[in-house]
């Protein structure tokens, strides 16, 4: 029992210093992706000179209450299409529409015992965001064909978690939301996200582009796990035959107020992919001044 004991407070500090870790660089690259988008909005006043339009395909996972601090942990498919504009060989604008899925459990990435909850859920991902390369970069060129960049903004997401056993947890209230418990209420299944990640952009040829992107989505939502705060029944008075209830607590052994997830912090999700892009010229006929886009 005392190896046991040990095991587990040591998985917890493991747990936490991994998490303070993610957050602390999560912050400093979110905080450089918005000082770059505020000097783009100020800066750049130049005519977009070429679009890319492209696919993207990849895996995604999330953190939150039944994964705190486990990059890649359940990693899902994700996949979606983007539009690039080239504003000059710094500066770019995507908006993507990304497909990704999430999902997680307390049997292979919670910090709490005998909770035994899990979720799964697709999530919608609508991104606006302004990407900065480190390098001058430009498709097609062959000298500046090879550029890392960051970028930074903002996501409008959808979700929809479900049990493993593929019951919507939203509509059945398992913290108490159908029934005013505490005076909850059901919460919405969209939210808005702030973006950031880097990448590295490569041109293939004078049209196709290939890139590699890892970027983070920190949420304004709680309940993508449909975990946030307290449970709301009685253990010792669920009826296991009631699916609400013993979706709620499967393991039927706690009271009501008694902690269930964490309010203080909302849930994060991830997708790392790879995009193929192809270009398309939208400048003029004219011979191009800036001999740095050749």
């Amino acid at each position: 029992m005392i190896g046991i004991t040990k095991k587990i407070i040591f998985l917890r500090l493991d747990f936490t210093m991994i998490q303070n870790t993610i957050k602390y660089m999560s912050k400093l690259i979110l905080k450089a992706s918005m000082g770059f988008i505020f000097i783009l909005l100020l800066s750049v006043n130049v005519k977009s000179q070429t679009m890319e339009i492209g696919g993207m395909v990849g895996g995604s996972y999330y953190l939150g209450e039944l994964n705190p601090a486990l990059p890649y942990n359940q990693t899902q498919l994700a996949y979606g299409g983007l539009l690039r504009y080239n504003l000059n060989p710094r500066w770019s604008v995507k908006f993507n529409y990304y497909r990704a899925k999430v999902q997680g459990s307390d049997e292979t990435g919670g910090s709490v015992k005998d909770r035994n909850l899990d979720f799964k859920s697709d999530i919608n991902d609508f991104s606006l965001v302004a990407e900065f390369n480190f390098w001058e970069y430009y498709t097609g060129s062959k000298k500046n064909y090879f550029a890392p960049f960051l970028y930074g903004g903002l996501t409008y997401f959808t979700f929809k978690p479900v049990s493993y056993s593929g019951v919507e947890l939203q509509a059945i209230g398992t913290e108490g939301q159908n029934v005013g418990f505490n005076g909850r209420s059901p919460y919405n299944q969209f939210s808005f996200a702030l973006a950031f990640g880097f990448g590295i952009k490569y041109s293939l040829s004078k049209k196709l582009a290939l890139a590699f992107e890892w970027g983070m989505r920190k949420t304004l939502t709680d309940y993508i796990d449909d975990i946030s705060t307290t449970f709301y029944l009685e253990g010792q008075n669920i009826n296991p035959d009631i699916s609400d209830e013993i979706l709620s607590d499967p393991t039927m052994s706690h009271d009501a107020y008694m902690q269930r997830g964490n309010d203080n912090n909302n849930d994060w999700y991830n997708i790392t992919g790879v995009t193929v892009t192809y270009k398309f010229d939208l400048r003029s006929n004219k011979r191009c001044n800036s001999t740095s886009w050749k």
